[in-house]
């Protein structure tokens, strides 16, 4: 009874086992045996069958429970990654008794009885206890403290390496005890299950490991691989580093398939590698093809050969590695097709074009020297809208920042713009990205009081003389040469309405309202549309022309050739007095020899003057210089002959002298040397009167005072100091004292003179005005014809104030305009700056807002 008491016992409480019992053993409910049969028999009582056989296979189900999660439970340890493999196999790997496994293949196997029973059961399922209890409480406990601890502690990307080994080995040992020896229990292998608990391993990584650290460690790790891969191997064909490449390419295919195989590689991993990959695609082009401008370019040629050999085989291969399993057990494969590659063609030619979009103003600046190439690269960029926008946005505030700027002299924004037309001319020939970015700079330029005066200029600057100063535009001039064909401004616009022009073709859709092709795309006509008016640009053209006519002795082909080319494109009526102004000089040749040997003017006496002139039509010229002073007797005796033989040839005209527009050559025969200048008549004319009256000795030094000179000559002040300093720097004159001014010739040079001794500022200041003081400006500016108007009202204004008291501006203005006749042409700025140069000159006093005489 003894025994039977023992075996009955036993099989209801099994004794304990050595190690501990990962789960209880349940007692089922057997209720009462029937007479004669043992306790938990595997006999069946023909009246009560379904309940003894359930009781049955409950005891067969615990016991085999009891044993498979022995064998699936694990040590409550870390595990230690740095042990050797033999050493952590014999610690975590447990053998499978014969009795294990007939346990895991009774408790797994859909065709056994206790899995029949539990069919509707979802609480005796082993792989779920095994992923909820034993996996999951160790993994929390003993790995993910030590994982944490690495990715924060470790240096980028090295710690990403750890940490991807370590949970290598972790999931290897979670996994061993299912794939060799649960799937095999398992229909198909088990291949469903067995992917299904790795997604829920990989799962509990990924959302466990500080996801910011992850991210910082994958594209660490990214960016410094894949940056030796591509970068060193397609810059400037670098060899120095391409052994290495191969190995490193195996090292980062390795590492991306151990992280892929720990859930580190999927989803986050292919957006982390997207984006450095887009970052060393952008540096890549950065460092290899900046400033790589010249032409003809093959540069996106290149670039497109770099990303499909290059790039995109790369890009494959990492994405090989990156391959997920499905819960049906199929591997996903990430193929990179054809389509795919010519999308990053695509990509490194939009990149490569905001390169270029912002190499673009220094690729302007450059533009002589042979940077075409760049703007071959944009034109396969500007090909969208969204392209073209981004262009001309860009461009334009880079120009506002860089060249719209009071710093930046008005010819060097000039020199710019011609260069934009040229170049935005090559990558757009429509002209619609050069209407965008042109529109700033012409409203910029229409501000400056000298765009005008320079760009004539530079329309009559020789292209030839490499002697030209910085400040003349002769770019203007070259183009004015290509140009000569060119239609008139009224012409080519009149083309928009030429309906019999079987070419045309109408504005692009991006036009803005004002586009006009014509006008953009020709240098020119895009600069003299700045004005407003084509009489601002012809009366300008006017007035240097006049400057050249009268400063130059021959030689008027350049300027006769511009004259025609203007012709074409305003017309002759609006440059009729250019013409009449370019005649007089040809005229004055003319005359001015059949005056010569009527009068006989030309005398054999080479120490007699000799007179040339050039006879001008004053009305059709612009305001000329006027100012009158003495002149010497012998040019004034010739000035006279030459009238009486004019007006024998002209019966009813006569001539009026302008004397300060001549020119001398004056040659003077010092003690021990010999002065040859060519000087404006007024310079020689007060030098003239240091000649040795017949009361004077010659041989005492000729001294003359300031106001001696003004009462001779009758000289206005500014025109004598003027004189004065041109002879002083020239070491004719020395001034000898202050007060008085006292000016005496220097006969005599000793080295204390050829030093520039005493002479002080005023000489110092005279060598700086020696090579501008003989060619003095012939025409008027716009200030100085002014201040001449200006001076006609003058009286008037005197008398208000002389009669009338001291009066506020406001009430001057309104006065003038009602007691002139036809009225008062200047504004109150105008007449307020010509009040305060008075009050600066000592006429007028200003005080309490108003102006008085002052006495």
């Amino acid at each position: 009874m003894t025994a039977l008491h023992d075996q009955i016992f036993a099989s209801v409480f099994p004794p304990p086992s050595e190690v501990d019992i990962p789960t209880p053993t349940a007692t089922p409910i057997l209720g009462s045996s029937g007479p004669g049969e043992p306790f938990g028999s595997q006999q069946t009582n023909i009246s009560q069958p379904s309940f003894e056989t359930g009781a049955a296979e409950q005891i067969k189900w615990d016991r085999a429970w009891h044993t498979a999660t022995t064998f699936l439970s694990l040590r409550g340890e870390p595990i230690d990654a740095e042990q050797d493999e033999e050493t952590l196999k014999g610690r975590w790997i447990k053998p499978a008794e014969p009795e294990t496994q007939r346990a895991l293949s009774y408790l797994l196997s859909e065709s056994s009885s206790g899995r029949l029973i539990r069919r509707e059961s979802n609480t005796d399922d082993l792989l779920r206890w095994y992923f909820e209890e034993v996996v999951l409480e160790h993994y929390v406990k003993h790995v993910l403290p030590s994982l944490v601890q690495i990715l924060r502690k470790g240096q980028v990307p090295n710690a990403l390496f750890e940490a991807g080994q370590r949970l290598h080995i972790v999931q290897s040992i979670y996994l061993h005890p299912l794939q060799n020896h649960v799937a095999q229990t398992l229909p198909n292998g088990g291949k469903s299950e067995l992917a299904r608990f790795e997604t829920n391993l990989h799962g509990l990584f990924i959302h466990t490991i500080p996801q910011e650290k992850v991210v910082e460690n994958l594209s660490g790790f990214f960016g410094q691989q894949c940056s030796l891969i591509l970068n060193d191997v397609g810059k400037n064909g670098m060899q120095d580093s391409v052994s290495s490449v191969p190995v490193i390419r195996q090292r980062t295919l390795k590492v991306m398939q151990m992280l892929q195989n720990v859930g580190l590689g999927g989803y986050l991993a292919q957006r982390i590698f997207a984006e450095v990959m887009s970052d060393i695609l952008t540096s890549h082009i950065k460092s290899t093809y900046a400033g790589v401008w010249t032409s003809p370019s093959c540069v996106v040629e290149h670039l497109r050969d770099w990303v499909e050999n290059s790039f995109s085989r790369f890009v494959a291969e990492v994405l090989s590695s990156m391959k997920t399993i499905d819960a049906s057990g199929v591997d996903e494969l990430i193929d990179v097709t054809h389509a795919d590659v010519e999308i990053w063609q695509e990509m490194g030619v939009n990149k490569l074009g905001v390169l270029r979009t912002d190499e673009l103003f220094n690729v302007i600046v450059e533009w002589e020297n042979g940077s075409q190439g760049a703007i071959e690269d944009l034109k396969r960029y500007v090909i969208t809208p969204s392209c073209r926008t981004y262009l001309t946005t860009t461009f334009s505030s880079v120009v506002s920042h860089r060249l719209l700027q009071p710093g930046a002299s008005t010819t060097e924004i000039l020199q710019v713009y011609i260069s934009i037309i040229r170049a935005f001319t090559i990558l757009d020939p429509k002209g619609v990205l050069l209407d965008r970015v042109a529109r700033p700079i012409r409203r910029y330029l229409r501000e400056r009081d000298d765009t005008v005066t320079i760009v004539v200029g530079g329309l009559l600057a020789d292209p030839e003389d490499e002697s030209t100063s910085g400040d003349v535009l002769q770019e203007l001039a070259i183009e004015m040469n290509k140009s000569a064909t060119t239609k008139g401004e009224d012409e080519a616009d009149d083309g928009d309405i030429d309906y019999d022009d079987m070419n045309w073709m109408p504005d692009p859709v991006d036009a803005g309202p004002e586009y006009k092709k014509s006008k953009n795309s020709d240098v020119i006509g895009s600069l003299v549309s700045l004005f407003e008016s084509k009489d601002v640009f012809v009366k300008e053209f006017q007035n240097i022309l006049g400057e050249r006519l009268l400063k130059k002795e021959f030689e008027f082909d350049r300027e006769i050739r511009v004259l025609e080319l203007l012709k074409l494109r305003f017309g002759e009526a609006a440059l009729q007095a250019c013409e009449v102004m370019l005649r007089d000089i040809l005229d004055s040749r003319r005359v001015d020899t059949f005056i010569h040997k009527d009068k006989e003017l030309d005398l054999n006496d080479e120490f007699a003057p000799k007179l040339h002139t050039r006879i001008l039509s004053h009305l059709f010229w612009p305001s000329l210089h006027s100012e009158t002073f003495f002149i010497p007797p012998e040019v004034e005796s010739l000035q006279c002959r030459y009238s009486t033989g004019f007006e024998n040839l002209k019966q009813s005209r006569k001539l009026t002298w302008l004397q300060a527009l001549g020119q001398v050559t004056v040659t003077l025969d010092l003690e021990d040397r010999t002065v040859t200048e060519e000087v404006q008549t007024w310079q020689a004319s007060v030098i003239y009167a240091f000649q040795p009256s017949r009361s004077e000795d010659p041989s005492t030094p000729i001294t003359r005072t300031f106001d001696e000179l003004v009462e001779s000559l009758q000289i206005a002040d500014s025109l004598l100091h003027n004189a004065l300093t041109f002879w002083i720097g020239k070491l004719v004159l020395k001034q000898t004292t202050a007060s008085p001014p006292t000016y005496t010739v220097l006969e005599t040079l000793n080295d204390e003179d050829a030093a520039h001794p005493g002479t002080t500022s005023a000489a110092i200041a005279a060598a700086a005005e020696t090579a501008t003081a003989a060619a003095a400006p012939a025409v008027l500016s716009e200030h100085e014809v002014a201040q001449e108007k200006m001076e006609v009202y003058w009286q008037y204004v005197v008398g208000m104030l002389t009669n009338g008291g001291p009066m506020p501006l406001q009430q001057i203005v309104m006065m003038l305009k009602l007691t002139v006749p036809g009225g008062f042409p200047f504004g109150n700025e105008e007449l307020k700056d010509y009040m305060e140069g008075e009050v600066r000159g000592g006429k007028l006093d200003f005080a309490a807002g108003v102006y008085r005489i002052k006495h």
